[in-house]
C-alpha cells in the first residue's frame, strides 16, 4: 500500500482562494468490562511520500483507510493509505508530526467539536506557498476514506484560515455519487449552504448548518431517513463519524507517571499521568489483560519483574486506610523471590513510556477516556490510537514488543495504531509482516 497522489475518483471542492492548485490526479474482546468486542494504490510518491504495506484486513468495524492531506502545512495532493498498523518515518520536517494532527483534527470535529476548538493557530496550517486572493482569504484542505459495512466513503473538506475561520466547503461521497455538499455562499452569514441526497421526487434537500462544525456530525440529527436516499446519507455519515469519532491521541508523559495519584474512574488520560489508577482498576477488573501487561513488562522493563501491583495509601500514611477519601496510589513493579518492589516514581522515562502505550494496546474504550459513538455496541467499533514519536526513549526491545503487541490487536479488528518513529524503527518495522510504513524522506 504506497501513499499516492489524489488524482481520480473525487469531484473538487469548491476552489478555496489561496490554496495551492490539487496535481492530476487469546480472547477477542480486549476490552476491560467488570468480570462476571481500500484499495491499494500503485507504487507512488506522494508529495515525496513513499509506503510499504503488507496484509490486510476486513472492514465490518468502520475505520479510517485512508488520509488525504490536499493542502496542509508541508504536504501537497497526498494521499497515506492506512492500515491496522501504520507508521510514519522520515527526518524532522518532513510532516510526521503534521499528518498525525490532521487525523486528530478530523475525530475532534466528527466529535462535534468547533473550528476555533480543534484549530486555534489556523494559519499555521496553510501550505507556506498559499498566496491570499484579492479578498485575503488563505485556507487548507484534509479528508479522508472510510471503509465499514456501508462501503468505502469519502469525506472532504476545505477550511479558510484567513481573514476568519470558517469552513468553505465540505463533500461527503460514495462511488461517485455526491451525498452531502456545503459551500460558503455569503461570508457575511456565520453558515454555509448544504445540499444533501434525498431521493426519489425531491433529489436534494438544501437548508444552511453552521459555518465552524462538521455538517457530516450534524447529518443524523437533521435528516430523518425516510427514503431510500436518505438512508444511504445515513449510513454514509454514521460510518464516518463512528470510525472518527473512535480515536485516543496518546503522548505519555513520565514526568507525569511518576507520582502517587488519587483513585478514580480508572480511564486512562492521554498523557497517561493516572496510570496507576488504571493499574489498580484493571488488576481488579481484568485480571487477563493485567496479566498480559505484566507479561510485556518483563520484556520491557530492567530486571525481575514478577507483576504488576499498586498500593492504596490512605491519609495517614502507607498502607493506612486504604481506599479512604484523600489516599493515593501508587503503582509498583513486584520483583518477587523476596525482593522489594520498585514504584514507578524509580523508573526510567523509556520503562514508563512503554508500560503506559503496552497499557493502551492491551484494553479499549472502557479504560481509555474516549468518546465513542454510545449507540452501538463496542464489538461494532474499532479504536484507533494516535501516537506520535513511539519510540521516542525506547530501546529496540522495547519497540519490538509495541509492534507485537499492535499486531495482535490489529489482527482481532480492536485496536488500530497511526503512530510516527525514527527511521531505525521503520527499518525494523518493514520487515514485518502486517505493519505499514509510510516514508516522507524527500
Amino acid at each position: 500500500m504506497d501513499a499516492t497522489l489524489d488524482t481520480a475518483g473525487t469531484p473538487a471542492l469548491a476552489a478555496l482562494p489561496g490554496t495551492p492548485p490539487r496535481a492530476a490526479t487469546t480472547p477477542d474482546d480486549l476490552s476491560c468490562e467488570p468480570s462476571g468486542a481500500a484499495g491499494t494504490a500503485p507504487d507512488r510518491a506522494a508529495g515525496p511520500a513513499r509506503a510499504d504495506a503488507r496484509g490486510a484486513v476486513g472492514h465490518r468495524r468502520p475505520a479510517v483507510t485512508g488520509l488525504r492531506l490536499s493542502a496542509f502545512g508541508r504536504h501537497r495532493a497526498a494521499v497515506f493509505p492506512l492500515g491496522p498498523l501504520t507508521l510514519f518515518t522520515g527526518p524532522s520536517g518532513s510532516g510526521k508530526s503534521q499528518a498525525l494532527e490532521a487525523y486528530a483534527a478530523l475525530s475532534r470535529l466528527a466529535s462535534g467539536a468547533a473550528l476555533e476548538e480543534v484549530f486555534p493557530d489556523p494559519a499555521a496550517r496553510v501550505p507556506e506557498a498559499a498566496r491570499p486572493d484579492a479578498g485575503g482569504r488563505r485556507g487548507f484542505r484534509i479528508g479522508c476514506t472510510v471503509d465499514g459495512p456501508a462501503g468505502p466513503v469519502r469525506l472532504d473538506l476545505a477550511v479558510q484560515a484567513e481573514p476568519t475561520l470558517r469552513i468553505a466547503g465540505e463533500r461527503l461521497s460514495q462511488d461517485g455519487t455526491v451525498l452531502l455538499a456545503t459551500a460558503l455562499r455569503d461570508p457575511r452569514r456565520p453558515s454555509v449552504q448544504a445540499a444533501w441526497l434525498t431521493g426519489g421526487t425531491a433529489g436534494m434537500t438544501r437548508a444552511p448548518l453552521p459555518g465552524d462544525r462538521l455538517g457530516t456530525a450534524l447529518l443524523p440529527l437533521r435528516v430523518s431517513g425516510a427514503t431510500a436516499g436518505q438512508r444511504r446519507v445515513l449510513a454514509a455519515a454514521e460510518q464516518v463519524v463512528v470510525a472518527l469519532r473512535s480515536v485516543f491521541p496518546c503522548d505519555p508523559r513520565p514526568a507525569t507517571m511518576r507520582a502517587p495519584v488519587p483513585p478514580g474512574e480508572g480511564r486512562l488520560r492521554g498523557d497517561c499521568g493516572n496510570l496507576a489508577d488504571v493499574l489498580r482498576r484493571t488488576r481488579h477488573e481484568c485480571g487477563t489483560r493485567h496479566a498480559l501487561l505484566a507479561g510485556a513488562a518483563r520484556t520491557g522493563c530492567a530486571g525481575p519483574v514478577a507483576g504488576l501491583e499498586v498500593r492504596e495509601d490512605g491519609p495517614g500514611g502507607a498502607g493506612a486506610g486504604a481506599g479512604r477519601p484523600g489516599g493515593l496510589v501508587t503503582a509498583l513493579l513486584e520483583r518477587g523471590s523476596g525482593l522489594p518492589a520498585t514504584e514507578f516514581a524509580r523508573l526510567g522515562d523509556g520503562e514508563l513510556r512503554f508500560l503506559a502505550l503496552a497499557l493502551v494496546l492491551l484494553t479499549g474504550p472502557g479504560v481509555l477516556a474516549v468518546d465513542p459513538a454510545a449507540e452501538l455496541l463496542s464489538a461494532r467499533q474499532a479504536l484507533t490510537v494516535l501516537a506520535d514519536g513511539i519510540d521516542r526513549g525506547l530501546d529496540r526491545r522495547q519497540t519490538a514488543e509495541l509492534l507485537r503487541l499492535a499486531l495482535l490487536s490489529g489482527e482481532r479488528g480492536h485496536i488500530r495504531l497511526v503512530g510516527a518513529v525514527g527511521e531505525d524503527t521503520a527499518g525494523t518495522a518493514r520487515e514485518v509482516p502486517g505493519v505499514s510504513v509510510v516514508d516522507l524522506s524527500p
